[in-house]
């Protein structure tokens, strides 16, 4: 999870180490993990199968071979060439950092790879003058004729990794190439911070484009532009805070929920968004679609909003739709001809899905192409993922993962139900966060690899499809250890509580998580996810970006995390498995088999949060129950709508909503309000009902006297509730900002 910054409080995901030896640390030269030769190498082929050199440099160390063999006289040649061909194909080696002791940039890297003694001397004995050809290192041939120094000065420090025990070594050559696990499988992955300082981030997108610009959308109803190197435009590419539904409570699952851009977006420049509105007093969920400025291509032209209200899992067509309907209905949508249902709906049966995601497929044979990947949030038990098919039911409310969760609907439930490809109990986590499979080009290790978290429990995870058996394996995934993590710009922790994931233009993935969860705290941030134990080949995963015009000031990127080098302690794991219940026994969820409920990971204690709200009964599927507010919660009314930064002040009191008159209200009381509501300024504070008397409700404060400290108007000193010597001509109100700004 992360360190402790300022007031940040940090979680450390890690798995034991035990008693063994420290975990091997593939690194190249080039400071990057080894990789797979995409061609056979024709001279150091001990390392075709996996190193540091493709064919290119294989060809360039042959090049030297001959270059250097040409000063051997024949006898030397004959006794030599063959160590003078180990030495130069270290550079090929998986370790080849260690056997240069070039771990990090800011190490010299030295000319002879570390030799282990007993090999040293034998070639010191025969071979000594090859050194000459070989280096550079005047030091070194100063030692050349005491075998003793000499070998000392080309030792190293870590006699593991010497040349060639090395080679021997069975902790450096198991499993060499392959994802790093700990001894209970839990995946060990590292990290690259990507954004920060981010207000509840939800969403990242990419446009598809060939710019390779990527967009993150926060809570409150922004969207930034960044560029491929990590800069920020400072103007936003969408601005719709004003007309956002959100608070900054801890939980406040209203806001800014979704962007997406058109599948052809280059062409028709539209982007759709997800939005919480209110209308009328009515909590309602708005999908717009914009256009793409036509003189900037970071900004959106904000006056093209069209607007429709929907609901469920749908599936609509936007393409053709500059006149005519805003959508229209796919043909072979399962429900268009049944009366009795929405056109619109593509699969049914589901509760609360949060991030769903289409699979690219396997990147040479494609399969898998076109899944559709999502996390189902559960009710009282369990959280699920599942493959959503068309005209698919899903289960609930008969089914909570592969459990009864109404009985009565789950004895008469079809058997043609779908259940999901895995569920966890809540011992696990409270909030499924729905990820995505990995199809990126740098880290082919995680190819297939499904990879999805928890909101509340902070859990990164991962699911494997058995091609033979079409059953879904569960792995943890866990920060790296040791020197795991170890590269230039890589972390190994990260902010407790998962928001979303994503994937760039060229399909590496991404997740967005914070330390507070609300949505006026900047501590959201960006990661990318990284597999150090092999990489792409180079030059396989390069990109070209075709060029953008910018028209806004840039904001450099920088990186705030850091690595954490921890040894951490052992900790229990759920013991998890994907087997489906039998039809006739959907009550025996196979997921409850545990052996003790994970420990608390922390290394400080995190804000507490309270989970996702669950529908109650009654409640339409998807439909989110409203949160109770606290005691003492303000909101800002203009007229009869609800305000955004200025409005009538109303106090929610022991469980009913009322105004506040404006005897002795003040400038004081106003800022209580609107930090409240996250504003750090107060532009003014208003009287005599300038934004419209509240007469719908009872006037519960009167004569309010703030310092100006206070969390909460009931703080302040006020007459007591309900009693007050004043009219609703008389309601106050606010103007707040979030900028300093003179008064209007």
């Amino acid at each position: 999870m992360r360190a402790l910054r300022g007031a940040a409080l940090a979680l450390l995901l890690a798995a034991a180490l035990g008693p063994s030896p420290g975990r091997p640390h593939p690194q190249c030269l080039d400071f990057k993990p080894p990789f797979r030769p995409p061609r056979p190498l024709a001279f150091c082929r001990r390392y075709g199968a996996f190193g540091c050199c493709d064919a290119r440099r294989d060809r360039a160390l042959l090049q030297r071979f001959y270059s250097l063999s040409a000063h051997l006289d024949g006898p030397t040649y004959s006794a030599c060439a063959g160590h003078l061909q180990d030495l130069l194909c270290q550079e090929c080696s998986p370790y080849a950092a260690h056997l240069y002791d070039a771990e990090d940039p800011s190490t010299p890297v030295r000319t002879i790879p570390g030799l282990c003694q007993d090999y040293c001397q034998q070639v010191w004995q025969k071979c000594r003058s090859i050194f000459h050809y070989l280096s550079t290192d005047q030091e070194l041939i100063a030692l050349e004729n005491n075998m003793a120094k000499f070998c000392r000065y080309l030792s190293l420090e870590d006699t593991d990794y010497c040349f060639p025990h090395l080679l021997a070594n069975e902790n450096l050559n198991q499993n060499l190439g392959l994802v790093t696990a700990d001894a209970e499988g839990c995946l060990q992955l590292c990290l690259m911070e990507v954004a920060n300082g981010l207000r509840n981030p939800v969403a990242m997108v990419h446009a598809n484009d060939g710019t390779h610009r990527f967009f993150i959308a926060e809570q409150v109803g922004l969207v930034w532009a960044y560029l491929p190197d990590r800069s920020r435009l400072e103007k936003p590419f969408l601005n719709i805070s004003e007309a956002v539904l959100t608070s900054p409570w801890e939980g406040d699952e209203r806001g800014f929920l979704g962007i997406v851009f058109h599948p052809k977006f280059k062409f028709t420049g539209k982007v759709y968004v997800y939005y919480s509105v209110e209308v009328r007093y009515e909590e309602r969920i708005r999908i717009s679609e914009f256009r793409i400025s036509p003189g900037d291509m970071n900004t959106v032209d904000h006056g093209s909003e069209r607007s429709a209200l929907l609901g469920k899992v749908l599936r609509i067509d936007v393409n053709n739709n500059d006149r005519g309907p805003v959508y229209r209905i796919p043909p072979d949508n399962p429900f268009i001809d049944d009366p009795q249902a929405r056109p619109e709906v593509y699969a049914y049966g589901v509760r609360n899905m949060w991030r769903c995601s289409f699979d690219r497929g396997e990147p040479d044979t494609k399969e898998g192409k076109g899944r559709l990947f999502c996390g189902d949030v559960g009710q009282n038990k369990y959280e699920e993922i599942d493959i959503v098919e068309k005209g698919k039911n899903y289960g609930w409310r008969a089914r909570e993962g592969f459990s009864c969760y109404d009985k009565k609907l789950c004895v008469n439930s079809s058997l043609d139900d779908v259940l999901p490809i895995y569920a966890y109990p809540h011992k696990m986590g409270k909030s499924v966060t729905g990820g995505y499979v990995y199809r990126g080009c740098e880290s082919p290790n995680l190819n297939g690899l499904y990879i999805f978290g928890d909101f509340m429990s902070g859990r990164l995870m991962s699911l494997k499809e058995d091609r033979a058996t079409g059953e879904w394996q569960y792995s943890e995934i866990c920060m790296g250890t040791g020197q795991t993590c170890m590269f230039p710009g890589l972390i190994n922790n990260y902010y407790q509580y998962i928001i979303s994931f994503a994937e760039d233009e060229a399909g590496e993935l991404y997740f967005m998580s914070t330390g507070v969860p609300s949505a006026t705290a900047p501590h959201g941030v960006v990661y990318k996810v990284v597999d150090t134990s092999r990489r792409a080949p180079p030059g396989k995963c390069q990109v070209e970006p075709l060029p953008v015009k910018v028209k806004s000031k840039l904001v450099k990127f920088v990186p705030k995390e850091k690595l954490i080098v921890k040894t951490p302690t052992p900790r229990p794991r759920l013991k998890t498995t994907t087997e489906a219940p039998r039809r006739g026994r959907p009550d025996t969820p196979a997921l409850d088999r545990v052996d003790q409920a994970p420990v608390n990971r922390s290394v400080m204690p995190v804000p507490t949060m309270t989970p996702r709200p669950k529908p109650g009964k009654g409640e339409r599927k998807g439909q989110r129950r409203k949160k109770k507010p606290r005691n003492g919660a303000v909101r800002l009314m203009d007229g009869g709508s609800r305000g955004r930064s200025w409005g009538r002040v109303e106090v929610y009191v022991d469980g009913e909503w009322g105004t506040v008159c404006d005897d002795g209200w003040s400038t004081a009381a106003a800022a209580v309000v609107c930090r409240q509501l996250g504003f750090p300024y107060v532009v003014r504070a208003s009287k005599k009902a300038e934004f419209g008397e509240g007469t719908s409700l009872r006037i519960l404060l009167d004569d309010v006297q703030c310092s100006g400290q206070e969390k909460t108007l009931l703080e302040c000193a006020h007459a007591e509730v309900g009693t007050h010597n004043c009219s609703h001509e008389e309601d106050a109100g606010v103007v707040c900002s979030r900028e300093e700004v003179a008064d209007w």
